[in-house]
């Protein structure tokens, strides 16, 4: 399998929408994530969306982010607020996957199954970034281990979200960051008392996304049910400094949750319904990574809060990034 059919969107043909008396079979799963793949191999043909792995790395300074307005120099480039714009997400439950009869828009592997469209999933309190991680918090990271990138857009200004980092590149920065907010005295209390009860800091799994993202009133979108344009930054020719969009109706609080780039997480593709303990077992080495939220190239469909894509861990390409999550899973 290339890597250009490892990219892929959630653009598999929809399960038909009248309840079976049966659960799908394995072998019908298998057949959906066939057809999954070549659909987004004719996808990836039709945007034209260049995927490419670099020979030349880059070693950057943060020396242009000095001034970086709302970011905190001292902090690592992290939001200037209480929190270091880590948001927190309540314990509790939340409604996952999509319902065709609600969106319309709803592909066949956001479903639970032809019989229950969608499930419920209970998650523990975590934090998760407010905005995507930025070219000057991954410069910084960069700067301090004195490594080389191979990153797509090193050259954006530092407010924009950092883009074309492969799956292991980002759990790089998450370790490197855990690391500094342990050893830090300025890290706030709330967040210290997370890490020292057993969180990491990390990509979020997929249901965390997905929860932070559409809240638990069961959103289509993370301001609500539709479409708007002036919340986010989708059907463009590029991305946006993170926040430039504001969405006071979005869940949380939390930044470009649609559109502006795609967000890599750390649960692996695979049939709903959604199992967190899935997320750890039986993984190969070529396991899909699942990928959320839709990017500035994006249609409507593809930044629904439901939507799920996959990449293989080294794929670099200018419309994927990712934000952090502080988690106990």
């Amino acid at each position: 399998m290339s890597k250009t059919q490892k990219l892929k969107l959630a653009k598999d043909s929809v399960i038909d929408s009248a309840p079976a008396p049966l659960e799908p079979s394995r072998t019908f799963g298998l057949l959906i994530l066939l057809l999954f793949i070549i659909f987004t191999a004719v996808w990836l043909t039709r945007e034209s969306i260049e995927t490419t792995t670099l020979d030349n790395s880059t070693l950057v300074s943060t020396d242009a982010f000095k001034t970086l307005s709302g970011f905190e120099i001292e902090s690592w480039y992290l939001p200037n607020d209480s929190t270091l714009g880590f948001v927190e997400i309540p314990a509790g439950t939340f409604t996952m996957g999509s319902n065709p009869t609600l969106d319309s828009l709803a592909y066949g592997n956001e479903q639970w199954s032809r019989r229950q469209r969608q499930g419920k999933v209970e998650l523990p309190f975590y934090f998760i970034s407010r905005f995507e991680t930025t070219v000057a918090q991954y410069s910084a990271y960069l700067e301090d281990t004195a490594q080389t990138s191979a990153a797509l857009n090193l050259d954006s200004p530092g407010n924009f979200p950092i883009a074309g980092v492969t799956w292991p590149e980002t759990l790089g920065y998450a370790r490197w960051l855990e690391e500094k907010l342990r050893q830090s005295d300025s890290t706030p209390a709330q967040v210290k008392a997370l890490l020292d009860s057993g969180g990491h800091v990390t990509l979020p799994t997929e249901a965390e996304w997905e929860k932070a993202a559409r809240g638990t009133d069961n959103k289509v979108f993370p301001w609500g049910s539709r479409v708007r344009t002036d919340f986010a930054n989708f059907n463009n020719d590029q991305p946006l400094a993170v926040g430039a969009l504001a969405c006071p109706s979005c869940s949380y609080g939390l930044s470009d949750m649609s559109g502006n780039v795609w967000e890599l997480t750390r649960s692996p593709l695979q049939d709903y319904p959604y199992n967190p303990d899935d997320d750890g077992v039986s993984l190969s080495s070529d396991v899909i990574w699942v990928m959320r939220g839709g990017s500035y190239a994006d249609q409507v469909n593809n930044v629904r809060a439901a939507v799920r894509g996959g990449v293989d861990p080294s794929v670099r390409n200018l419309t994927i990034g990712f934000r952090i999550a502080i988690s106990t899973l």
